[in-house]
This record gives structure tokens, C-alpha cells and sequence, in this order.
């Protein structure tokens, strides 16, 4: 990130850096003592440029370190970095007059006074995605500052409350903070100041002589940041952007939600007895009861469960090749599309990291897989032949079905081109056919019946989760809509 010497000329059409940055640093009250620097220091009144015309001159890279922008007062809101005459920002208001300032300036020298810490987080961001959710014009250099300024008086809260073992104040206006919007650097900086007002005096805040249980003082754990992250960029989402991001998941949900149904139809037919067979041989029969894939993957191939596992893994890869070829396609189609979402907002992906659509194939495969070890874990435990016979029964019972049924298969996609279907319609095609749920297997001791139930909780569970997640995905979008509309009425339109 380098200046530019202009006012919000973004850089466009990057590849490889994420929509959303944000770097996180402190300093205590102690090493800013020693340097007789002041946290006050970093902010001065707009209107004076007399004291901002050697910083504006200077060719500084922003971020700089935050002991370094002690020494140029009035960093946040120099004049050739904004565009408004008070460009200062806080909880309470989007513009901070002088008097305001000089109200933040006694709060952050009482801070300072109590040896507190004052923190730094700035948001950088991409000029594509401002463009893309509408929130700058590359022709005319207008930001929607207001829009940002709200979004990040939310994230303030998050990071306040959120980003320490306890809550930073320990009561309200406790914590001071500020914000204030840059342009003059080739992306947008959002930076984001500030410091609990009291003496800390809580032990689960203070700074612990030797190994200390629990997160480093003063450091704001990297979850909470990409917490914050999330939140903002969903904030500032467009509501198309927001609305195309929703739709996949909910039609990758979909596909999964359908493929986790059909499978156990689709796998209790006579192409696949054998491979189940062996399935149930590699099974380690000292652990019955406890047949799990567990944290690893399927081909780990490692453990006892490790053929099981492996053999598993390949019934899984004829089915989704044959009798669920459209349902896992479109799954795995949507799953990817949604990875490019991924690396549009974050960057690309490092060596090391895994994608989404790989992180749901895994989810997918160990679900289904134990699903099928938790139903093959209900045989009786007789002789081998009788085993056989009940797997046979079990077979037979599901292709007599079938003849009558004409085989339950749903069709959601067959084609790439049906797959690329408007989401809401895809939505509509995942829908369940309750006739193949319920059926009982009348073989000897009750075992496939016991199955059958287990299928059908398996089932509600996934359901329940599925309208849970739909319920907050629309809770979502009423608040965005809400947000929305307050914008606009600050704004005055």
C-alpha cells in the first residue's frame, strides 16, 4: 500500500490482495511516557493547518507504526488525507466539531494517565469492492463515508467488547474511541483508535508475571478480527451482493440436504452389496458402537478405521458418479463458485489453507460415511452367514420397494448449464420425497427397523438445522434493510 498524493485514487482490478484488511497494534501508557509522546497527540484540530502542513508534505506510507504516528500530531485527520472539515468520527457522531475533539483529546490523556493501553486497528480496503458494492465512484472519486462510518461504529463494539478476556470498560463511555476515514493512500483506510478511560484493576486484564492461562494482554486474538472482518464487509454489502452470496449457500445447503437423503436408498441396492460387505469386514469389530471418521479425513489412512475409511471414501465416489451424479455436481458446482467469493474478499490462497468447497466435501463425506457405520453398526451380532442373510434381506426389501416406487430419485441438475440456474429456483427443486422415508425393514430382530428410525431422526435434525439457518439469513436481511433505511434518514434523503 503506497500514497498516492491524490484523494481517493484507488487502485483498480487487483487480483491477489483481500477486499478487506485489517492490521491490529497497540501501545502502552509506559513506552509512550518515556518518549514524551501523548495519544492525544494523534489528533488535532481540522482547521488548523498550521501544525499538519510538514506531515502533509511529507511522503509517508501508510499503515505506519503507531509509536511513529505519536510524533506527527494530527496524523488521523491531516488535510491531505480527508475531505471533510471534521473528518474525526465516534460513537456517538459522524462528525466531530472542535469542541467534541477537545473532549475526546481530556478522555484520551486520562487514559493515558491511568496507564492504560491505546489500540490501533485500520481497516484497508480494495477499490474493487468499494466499486462493487457501491460505495465509491471511480469517475468522481465520491465515497459514501457516511455508510463506512456506520459500519464501523458497529465493529467498534465487536472488538471493544469481544476482543479481551473481559469487556474492555467495565461500565458505559468507559472506553474512548474514534475513527477516521483516509484517501490518499491506494486503497481506503478506515483506522479505528482506542483506550479504556479508568484504572484497570480487574487480574483477568492485568498484565501476569510468568505462564499466564488464556490470551496475551493486550493482543486481540485472531478470530475476533476475522469476526470483525465479516461483519464488515457484510454491513457494506451491497443488497444484491449480499442477496447472491446467500443464495449459493442456501442452494449448496440445498444439494447437501438432498444428497443426505437419497444416499441411503441409492446405497442399499444390489450394485453396491458387495462393496457395504466389505465395508462391514474392515470394520474393527472391538470398536462397534464406536465407528466414527473423526477429525480425519476418509483417505488419512491411518488408524483402525483407516480401510473402513478408504473403502467408504470409494462407495462414496461410485455413488456420487452414478446414481447421485446431478445432485453431488450441482453441490460441488456452487461450492466453487462460492470459493471464488472467498478469494475475491480474501486474497489468494496460500499454501496450506484449504478451500470451502473442500471443507464441505470433507463435512459431506463423514457425514454420510458415518451415517452408514451407525446403521451398519445396528446388524445383530450372529454368524457371518447370518449377517449376509440380513444384508440380503435388507437388499431385497429395497429393490421390491423400488419396483413399486419406480426407484425415488429427485433430479435437481443434469447438465452444467441447468446447474448455473437462478438460486431461487434451484431452491425450489430440492424437494424431499417423504415416501422413502419412513419405510420399515421387516427382517428378523427388529435391526433395519431400528435403522429406519435412525434415518428419519438423522433427517429432522439436519432439517431443523436447515430452518434455523434460513430463520437467521432473513433475520440478516431485515436488519440490513433497517440500516439502510436510518442511512438514508441521517443523510436526509
Amino acid at each position: 500500500m503506497a500514497k498516492t498524493g491524490e484523494i481517493a485514487a484507488f487502485a483498480l482490478g487487483e487480483k491477489k490482495t483481500a477486499m478487506v484488511n485489517l492490521p491490529a497494534q497497540f501501545v502502552t501508557s509506559s513506552t509512550a511516557d518515556m518518549k514524551g509522546q501523548k495519544y492525544s497527540d494523534l489528533v488535532d484540530y481540522a482547521d488548523n493547518s498550521e501544525k499538519t502542513s510538514d506531515l502533509n508534505n511529507e511522503s509517508i506510507t501508510d499503515l505506519i507504526d503507531l509509536k511513529e504516528q505519536f510524533s506527527k500530531r494530527g496524523y488521523a485527520n491531516r488535510n491531505s488525507a480527508v475531505t471533510e472539515t471534521h473528518p474525526i468520527f465516534g460513537n456517538d457522531k459522524l462528525n466531530y466539531d472542535n469542541h467534541d475533539i477537545s473532549v475526546l483529546r481530556k478522555n484520551l490523556d486520562e487514559a493515558q494517565e491511568n496507564g492504560n493501553n491505546i489500540h490501533e486497528l485500520a481497516f484497508s480496503i480494495r477499490g474493487d469492492w468499494l466499486v462493487k458494492n457501491n460505495l465509491y465512484d471511480p469517475e468522481t472519486r465520491m465515497i459514501d463515508q457516511n455508510k463506512l462510518k456506520h459500519a464501523e461504529q458497529s465493529i467498534a463494539k465487536t472488538l471493544i467488547n469481544n476482543g479481551f478476556n473481559l469487556p474492555l470498560g467495565e461500565y458505559e463511555d468507559d472506553v474512548v474511541w474514534f475513527g477516521v476515514i483516509h484517501q490518499d493512500t491506494d486503497h481506503l483506510n478506515m483506522h479505528l483508535w482506542f483506550a479504556k478511560r479508568s484504572r484497570e484493576t480487574r487480574q483477568e486484564m492485568l498484565k501476569q508475571e510468568g505462564k499466564y492461562k488464556g490470551q496475551p494482554i493486550g493482543v486481540i486474538p485472531l478470530e475476533v478480527i476475522e469476526q470483525a472482518k465479516r461483519q464488515f464487509r457484510k454491513q457494506l454489502m451491497s443488497s444484491q451482493e449480499l442477496r447472491r452470496h446467500q443464495e449459493i449457500l442456501k442452494c449448496v445447503g440445498g444439494f447437501k440436504k438432498e444428497i443426505v437423503e437419497a444416499a441411503p436408498d441409492n446405497l442399499l441396492n444390489d450394485r453396491h452389496a458387495k462393496a457395504i460387505k466389505q465395508i462391514y469386514d474392515a470394520l474393527p469389530q472391538d470398536m462397534k458402537g464406536r465407528w466414527q471418521v473423526g477429525n480425519a479425513q476418509l483417505t488419512a489412512g491411518k488408524g483402525k478405521m483407516a480401510k473402513a475409511n478408504q473403502l467408504t471414501n470409494q462407495l462414496l465416489d461410485d455413488l456420487f458418479d452414478k446414481e447421485l451424479k446431478p445432485e453431488y455436481e450441482g453441490f460441488k458446482s456452487l461450492a466453487q463458485e462460492y470459493d471464488a467469493i472467498n478469494i475475491e474478499d480474501q486474497g489468494v490462497i496460500h499454501k496450506g489453507q484449504r478451500k470451502w468447497s473442500e471443507n464441505k466435501e470433507d463435512e459431506l463425506r463423514k457425514r454420510l460415511a458415518n451415517q452408514l457405520y451407525k446403521h451398519l453398526a445396528q446388524i445383530e451380532e450372529t454368524s457371518i452367514n447370518d449377517i449376509d442373510q440380513q444384508m440380503s434381506e435388507l437388499l431385497s426389501h429395497v429393490k421390491q420397494r423400488d419396483k413399486g416406487n419406480n426407484a425415488y430419485k429427485t433430479k435437481i441438475a443434469s447438465s452444467p448449464e441447468e446447474i448455473k440456474l437462478d438460486s431461487k429456483q434451484l431452491i425450489n427443486n430440492v424437494t424431499p420425497n417423504p415416501n422413502h422415508i419412513g419405510d420399515q425393514m421387516p427382517v428378523r430382530g427388529g435391526s433395519f427397523n431400528k435403522i429406519s428410525r435412525l434415518l428419519r431422526q438423522d433427517i429432522r435434525a439436519e432439517t431443523n438445522a436447515e430452518r434455523k439457518f434460513l430463520r437467521n439469513q432473513k433475520k440478516v436481511e431485515q436488519e440490513k434493510a433497517q440500516e439502510e433505511y436510518e442511512s438514508k434518514l441521517s443523510r436526509g434523503m
